[in-house]
């Protein structure tokens, strides 16, 4: 595995690379989720490439930038044991050698409810590296987690909408064995909030229950949601969510695919959790 930190020598590298390039996104910190869209990758791709860099224009004034883990050591051997070929590792001056950047995209819709609400203009800043990365990269494929749902929807309409040559590949939620969605951000929690956790993934099975039982009213799946997680954790919560797949538009029934959504706020750290509910006429659904 090469380790390339600037533009142009991961261009010149490319540039010799005989057969399709798979592309994982990343901040660092490496999990199994991160190491499973890895390893998908290399098996689908002449070459996998890693990216690394925690983005700043995506934080906001108040957010974790600064205490945002890293760990280029044990980043560097998860990601060689994953099968990566190339860790891409540039500098805030490699990506923004102006500094803040003139240029921005933005999205309508998809980036106005759920997390877009608490964190105004995060998905302008995934929105725009992403867009950067892509143009650098330039791969055939691009691997996304599931437990991202809202940006993996943002990625997709930019694609779409920015007509860039990629194909992108949604793998599932990688969990704890006790349920907890791995993210970066668990570190933070201490002992009493990691073992409250658990009740985000209980919450969400408790839906899949009522819907399997006949439940289709939204409403009244949130609400059983939030009591769960109100009754189990210290957590406060931002939101819990049932919204279309498509466009994450809120709905009132369960019908088609649906995506529930939700983000709690423990003292520690906030984390992010989903499922998707594939709903047919004749009542039966799969995650």
């Amino acid at each position: 595995m090469k380790v390339i930190r600037t533009v142009r020598a991961l261009r010149k590298h490319l540039s010799s690379v005989k057969g399709f390039v798979g592309f994982v996104p990343t901040m660092g910190c490496f999990h199994e989720g991160h190491c499973s869209l890895m390893r998908r990758a290399k098996k689908e791709n002449a070459c996998c490439v890693v990216s690394l860099f925690v983005n700043p224009i995506q934080f906001g004034p108040s957010e974790d930038l600064a205490r945002y883990p890293r760990d280029l050591a044990n980043d560097t051997r998860r990601a060689r044991t994953a099968g990566a070929d190339i860790l891409f590792v540039p500098d805030v001056a490699e990506i923004y050698p102006s500094g803040e950047p003139l240029t921005f995209i933005d999205l309508k819709g998809v980036t106005d409810g759920l997390c877009g609400v608490s964190r105004p203009g995060h998905f302008r800043g995934v929105a725009t590296i992403v867009a950067k990365l892509l143009n650098i990269v330039q791969p055939h494929s691009m691997y996304l987690g599931q437990k991202d749902a809202q940006q993996v929807v943002v990625i997709r309409k930019m694609v779409d909408d920015l007509n860039f040559p990629v194909k992108i590949i949604v793998c599932p939620t990688v969990r704890e064995p006790d349920g907890l969605a791995m993210s970066s951000r668990n570190m933070y929690l201490s002992p009493s909030e990691r073992a409250q956790a658990t009740a985000l993934s209980k919450a969400l099975k408790l839906a899949h229950s009522m819907v399997s039982a006949g439940e289709s009213d939204a409403t009244k799946i949130i609400i059983k949601i939030k009591k769960l997680i109100l009754d189990e954790t210290s957590a406060s919560i931002e939101y819990v969510s049932c919204v279309s797949t498509s466009d994450l538009r809120a709905v009132r029934r369960i019908s088609g695919d649906v995506l529930i959504a939700l983000a709690v706020r423990f003292p520690s750290a906030r984390l992010i959790d989903n499922t998707v509910i594939k709903f047919s006429d004749d009542k039966k659904i799969s995650r």
